[in-house]
C-alpha cells in the first residue's frame, strides 16, 4: 500500500452510560479505570501502526488531549453530533492535509487484547485495494442486545462483502446471529477520504459535505441532524466490506462491562475502588471514595464525588434515560 496509513481516534463523546463515573467536566476517555493509563491514552498507543495520529474531539476537551495523548494531533469538530458527522468532518481535514490516505477510525473507549494492529492493517489494505468502506467485524462471545451485528456475505481473501447490518437485537435474534456466524460491529472502520465522502455525499450528511467543500463547516454541522456513521452511511452502501478481528474486543460503554474486565470475588462481586460487602453477590461497585454494600444481589452501585447511581444491573443501558433527564436540568 502506497498511501499513508492514518489513525483517527474518536474522543468527543461523554461516556453517558458510565455515569456518575463520567460526566461532562470528565468524560469516560480521560479515566482509567484500572489505576493505569486512560482510556485515550491507551487508544493512542494501540494506534502505534499508523505513520499519523489524530485525535477528533470537541473543543473543550482539546487541552485534556494534548496531555493524554501528547504524540497525536487534535482536531476539533465545531459541535458533537454522533459519529457521522464526525467522520465527515476527520475525513475532510485529512484529505486536506495528507491527501489520498487511508484513515482507520476507533474509538477511545474500547478494551483489546491480541493483535489489533494486524487487523487494523488488513482492513487499511482492504479499503485501498476496493476503494469501499471498511468495518472490523468481532466474533461474539455471547448474545449481547448492545451491539450491532454483521452479516457476513461472500468471502474474499482475507475478508467479505457485507450482506447485511443489524442494530441492537432483541435477545432471541442476537442468539441466532451468533449461531448463524454474524459479526459484532466493533465501531472500528477503514477508508480513504474520497470513497467515504463519496458515499457520504449521497446521505443524510450531503449538506455537511458540501459546506466543508465550501470551507463552512459550521453551516455544514447546522444543516444535518445527529446520527450515527453506521446509519446514514454504511447501511446504505453497497460497497461495505467486513474484516474478522485477530483479537479480543469489549467495548467500556456501561457499568455491566466493568464485570466483565475485572476478576470477581468468591461471591461474584467485581469492585473498582473501595467497598465492604456483607452477604452481597454478584453486584458492580465502583467508587472513588467508599461503598459497603449488605445483603444486596444484581446490582451496580456507582458512587463519584456528590453523584451515586444504583440500578438492577440488567437495566444498565437504562442509564442514559437518567442522564438525558439531568442533562435537561442542567445537571450533567
Amino acid at each position: 500500500m502506497d498511501r499513508p496509513l492514518v489513525a483517527v481516534v474518536l474522543a468527543g463523546g461523554t461516556g453517558t452510560r458510565l455515569y456518575p463515573a463520567s460526566r461532562s467536566h470528565r468524560p469516560k476517555q480521560f479515566q482509567s479505570f484500572d489505576g493505569e493509563q486512560s482510556l485515550l491514552s491507551a487508544t493512542v498507543d494501540r494506534a502505534g501502526f499508523a505513520d499519523e495520529v489524530y485525535v477528533l474531539t470537541r473543543p473543550e476537551f482539546a487541552e485534556s488531549v494534548r496531555e493524554h495523548a501528547p504524540q497525536a494531533a487534535v482536531l476539533t469538530e465545531p459541535e458533537p453530533r454522533d459519529t457521522g458527522p464526525a467522520m465527515v468532518y476527520a475525513a475532510h481535514r485529512i484529505r486536506d492535509q495528507l491527501s489520498e490516505a487511508v484513515m482507520v477510525t476507533l474509538p477511545s473507549d474500547h478494551r483489546i487484547d491480541g493483535d489489533f494492529a494486524g487487523t487494523a492493517r488488513t482492513a487499511a489494505q482492504v479499503a485501498d485495494s476496493t476503494g469501499g468502506l471498511v468495518t472490523v467485524g468481532v466474533e461474539p462471545t455471547r448474545p449481547a442486545t448492545g451491539y450491532g451485528y454483521i452479516e457476513p456475505g461472500e468471502r474474499r481473501d482475507g475478508y467479505h462483502t457485507v450482506a447485511s447490518f443489524t442494530e441492537k437485537p432483541d435477545r432471541d435474534t442476537a442468539e441466532r446471529y451468533v449461531e448463524q456466524g454474524y459479526y459484532w460491529n466493533a465501531g472500528i472502520f477503514a477508508w480513504t477520504p474520497n470513497a467515504f465522502l463519496g458515499e457520504a455525499r449521497q446521505s443524510s450528511l450531503g449538506p455537511l459535505v458540501e459546506a466543508m467543500d465550501s470551507g463552512d463547516p459550521d453551516r455544514g454541522f447546522a444543516a444535518v441532524d445527529p446520527v450515527s456513521v453506521d446509519y446514514a452511511v454504511l447501511e446504505r452502501t453497497d460497497k461495505a466490506y467486513v474484516v474478522p478481528a485477530s483479537f479480543e474486543w469489549d467495548d467500556l460503554g456501561s457499568w455491566d462491562a466493568v464485570e466483565r474486565l475485572l476478576d470477581a470475588d468468591e461471591a461474584g462481586n467485581v469492585v473498582l475502588g473501595d467497598a465492604l460487602l456483607e452477604d452481597a453477590t454478584d453486584n458492580v461497585v465502583a467508587t472513588d471514595g467508599h461503598v459497603s454494600l449488605v445483603g444486596v444481589s444484581d446490582l451496580v452501585i456507582a458512587s463519584y464525588g456528590d453523584r451515586t447511581l444504583v440500578i438492577p444491573k440488567d437495566r444498565a443501558q437504562e442509564v442514559r434515560d437518567i442522564v438525558a433527564q439531568l442533562r435537561a436540568d442542567g445537571l450533567y
